[in-house]
Parts: C-alpha cells; structure tokens; sequence
C-alpha cells in the first residue's frame, strides 16, 4: 500500500503521541507502587533515599523507563505541525520549540532518579551522621534545581504553553475535531494549578490545590492520548492533497 509523505507522518505523529502516553502512564504507576511517586517528592531526604535505597536496581529502571517514555513525546512535538500542515504558521513554531524544549527538561529532572540519586542514596546508606547531613543537603539542592526548577516549574510550564497554543490551533482552524482543543484547555489550566505546589517548595505558605497535580497531569496524558488518536484517526481526510494545499486562513497566526 503505497502512502504519501504527508500521510506517514501524520500516521507517525498519531502514533507516537498515543504510544508515549500511555507507556509513560504504565512506567509512572510502577513508581507510584514500588516508590510512593509522586508524594514522595515532597518528602525530606531521610525518608526518600532510605527509600530509594529499598527498591533496589529495579526502582532505577522504572526511572529510566518513566524518562524515556516521557522524552519519546519530543518527536511527534516537532513532527505535529507537519502532521497538521500548517509548517508555516509563527504560532505554532513558537510553541513547537517550547514543548521540546519542556520535554527535554523534564527529562533531565527524571534521569537524576538514574545518574545522580543512586551515589546519594548509597553514600547516606552507609554513612554516619555527619555524612548524613551533608549528603541530605546535596540532596536538597539538587532535587530543587533539576526537579522542583528544571522539570516541574519549567517543564510544565513550558508543555503548557504548547498545549495551550496547540489546543487554540485546534479550535480556530477545525484542522482536528474542537472538543478536542477545548478539552486542551480545560486540562491544561487544571494543570497550571499545580505550580502551587512547586512554589510552595521555595515560598512557605504559598497557596497550593492537592488534587492539582493528579487531575491536571493525568487529564494532560489522556489529552496526548487522545490528541494521538485524532491525529490517527483523521489522516486520511485531512492528509489528501486538496486539503493540505488550502489551509485556513485561522491557521497564519493568532490575533
């Protein structure tokens, strides 16, 4: 079966979208039963490597395994607006940088549960007090940096802004179904709650929502998942050659 350009990627883009959310969705379950994840980020030093201690080489895979299921969205982020054919729109561009770019850092905050916590959590195993000490504050002052800076204030906030220009794309242009770009939206301002959360981490008393986290990072997953599948579902139609030569006008940027 012969199939254009234009098709394939859009086959590609669909499909990976889909595959990463829900393999990342798998890998962060087994974190969450082996590893208490993600409460367990809050948690001080002598809770978490103590911790991370007792799960032992297969907790450093499911980390590694959460990193790269996560990082996987890279590829269909800078392959969407091909996918969509709107290439040329600014918008778009813009935000394609910056969701790569998220992806990236969060990836970053991941692979440190693989490259950095192991000699943490194994020098506070088998230290005495004082090494203790010194080794929780090293732990203080790497998660904040790669993980409460690095991944979660800016990743997220990054993935945010693509998805929200993402979701507005969708819901000018009709290029895909526009519940799907509103649902974008509704997810994604659930999501930017959570920065609560991670400033609280740096400003006590700042004002946090506890379910933020869970409801917005699991309805943005369902989003890719479902983003992926729209893209799968309407390649056909929208990757003929009459539609993609004649693009909304919607689609050349946002007023």
């Amino acid at each position: 079966m012969n199939t254009n350009p234009t098709t394939r990627i859009r086959i590609a883009t669909g499909g990976l979208f889909a595959f990463s959310a829900l393999a990342f969705a798998a890998a962060a379950t087994v974190l969450w039963v082996m590893f208490d994840w993600p409460d367990v980020l809050r948690e001080p030093a002598e809770v978490v490597l103590p911790a991370f201690t007792a799960g032992g080489p297969a907790l450093i895979w499911a980390w590694f395994a959460a990193a790269w299921t996560y990082g996987l969205l890279a590829i269909p982020v800078l392959l969407l607006p091909a996918a969509l054919g709107i290439q040329g729109n600014p918008a778009l561009k813009v935000a394609t940088y910056a969701g790569a770019a998220s992806v990236l850092l969060s990836l970053i905050g991941f692979l440190r549960w693989v490259f950095v916590v192991p000699a943490l959590a194994n020098t506070y195993a088998a230290g005495d007090g004082q090494t203790r000490a010194a080794v929780a504050a090293a732990w203080t002052a790497q998660h904040q940096f790669g993980g409460a800076l690095l991944g979660e204030h800016l990743g997220q906030l990054l993935v945010i802004a693509w998805s929200v220009t993402v979701s507005v794309m969708i819901l000018r242009s009709g290029v895909l179904p526009r519940w799907t770009g509103a649902a974008g939206l509704i997810t994604s301002g659930i999501y930017l709650l959570n920065q609560g959360d991670i400033l609280a981490t740096a400003v006590p008393g700042f004002p946090v929502w506890d379910l933020a986290g869970l409801i917005g990072s699991t309805g943005w997953g369902l989003w890719i998942a479902v983003l992926g599948i729209s893209i799968l579902v309407r390649r056909s139609a929208v990757g003929s050659p009459a539609r993609t030569r004649h693009v909304h006008p919607a689609l050349h940027g946002i007023a």
